[in-house]
């Protein structure tokens, strides 16, 4: 049975940082592609980075480019997002998915059940 688990979520100032985690079972890491999106109150959902399953292809969106940096850990089968420079625009619930036949992740078949991030002061 194919899961997903976020997990890292909180309340964080603007300026600070929070790791968030993507556990993944019943595939391994090498076989889909993960990726992270967000969605804010009232707006469209937002792919904000992947990483393809031979962990050689990584993307992110412009809103996060040099704040955000996901990562994987083939051994725990988990998949991160460190977030630095949180600022309150960043408050969304956070959503990692997998999708088998894309390195972007743009049809994923799986996702979490999602993480709330508040960035506020």
């Amino acid at each position: 049975q194919v899961q997903l688990v976020e997990s890292g979520g909180g309340l964080v100032q603007p300026g600070g940082s929070l790791k968030l985690s993507c556990a993944v079972a019943g595939f391994t890491l090498d076989q889909y592609a993960v990726g992270w999106f967000r969605q804010a109150p009232g707006k469209e959902r937002e792919g904000i980075s992947c990483i393809s399953g031979a962990f050689d292809k990584i993307y992110y969106a412009d809103s996060v480019k040099g704040r955000f940096t996901i990562s994987a850990d083939k051994v725990k089968n988990t998949v991160y997002l460190q977030m630095n420079s949180l600022k309150p625009e960043d408050t969304a619930v956070y959503y990692c998915a997998a999708d088998r036949y894309t390195d972007t992740v743009n049809r994923p078949q799986y996702w979490g059940q999602g993480t709330q991030v508040t960035v506020s002061s």
